[in-house]
């Protein structure tokens, strides 16, 4: 069996205090052949201390937000057979569990994986969000995801180019998960003991919040207009 290369991409704004561990974290993964850090307008040295770190650097002038940054990513690779491995930026050491994703892919028992965190006190602080993302991609696809939200994702290259353009903002992972159903592949979620930072419950955090739940009921508005299909 030919075991295909994996890139991982890593979409990042203003992390200089958590891309080092999380480049390096990466690349320790199997089969991985390269990681990208796509900067997104930081405003820190996150750029510069990812490079320092063993990242390929791709840099956004300008905020563009992760769908951008994903795409981005992944017009840089440029070999068909590779799998893209997205993670978030601030995952530190605990991206090591990402190996976990790719595993059931190289083996063909998934077109995508998704990793599930363990389970925080009180939800973690976005739970209005993902009853939204949740209830969207079960009302539109039949499948009842436990982590809608997640951004940690192995795919296979041809699959994610067959639901390009992403939905924009921080509906794209609800959006890509439909996508990805819809067009039959099939998605397995994967237990990790991964950790990132948790939104907090300032008044920053509520506004984060609200944006978050705009842009997936922005993503699913024309999804639930298509009609359900059950699997």
């Amino acid at each position: 069996m030919t075991v295909p290369g994996v890139a991982v991409i890593l979409p990042a704004y203003n992390e200089g205090e958590r891309i080092v561990a999380t480049v390096g974290a990466a690349l320790t993964l199997p089969h991985v052949r390269m990681v990208v850090v796509v900067d997104d307008g930081s405003a820190d040295e996150t750029a510069s201390v990812a490079r320092k770190a063993g990242a390929t650097v791709l840099r956004h002038e300008r905020n563009r937000g992760k769908a951008a940054a994903m795409e981005t990513g992944a017009r840089h690779i440029t070999q068909m057979g590779m799998l893209l491995l997205f993670l978030d930026a601030d995952l530190k050491e605990t991206a090591a569990e990402a190996a976990k994703l790719i595993d059931p892919i190289v083996r063909d028992e998934a077109d995508m994986t998704i990793a599930t965190f363990p389970k925080l006190p009180g939800g973690g602080g976005m739970g209005f969000v993902v009853r939204l993302a949740r209830w969207g991609i079960q009302t539109t696809t039949g499948r009842t995801m436990e982590a809608p939200l997640s951004g940690q994702r192995c795919v296979r290259r041809g699959v994610l180019d067959a639901a390009l353009p992403l939905a924009p903002g921080f509906g794209v992972e609800t959006a890509l998960t439909i996508d990805v159903l819809k067009a039959g592949y099939r998605i397995l979620e994967i237990p990790t003991q991964m950790a990132h930072r948790v939104t907090g419950t300032d008044l920053r955090s509520h506004l984060h919040r609200a944006r978050q739940w705009r842009d997936v009921a922005k993503a699913l508005l024309p999804r639930l207009l298509k009609g359900r299909s059950v699997r």
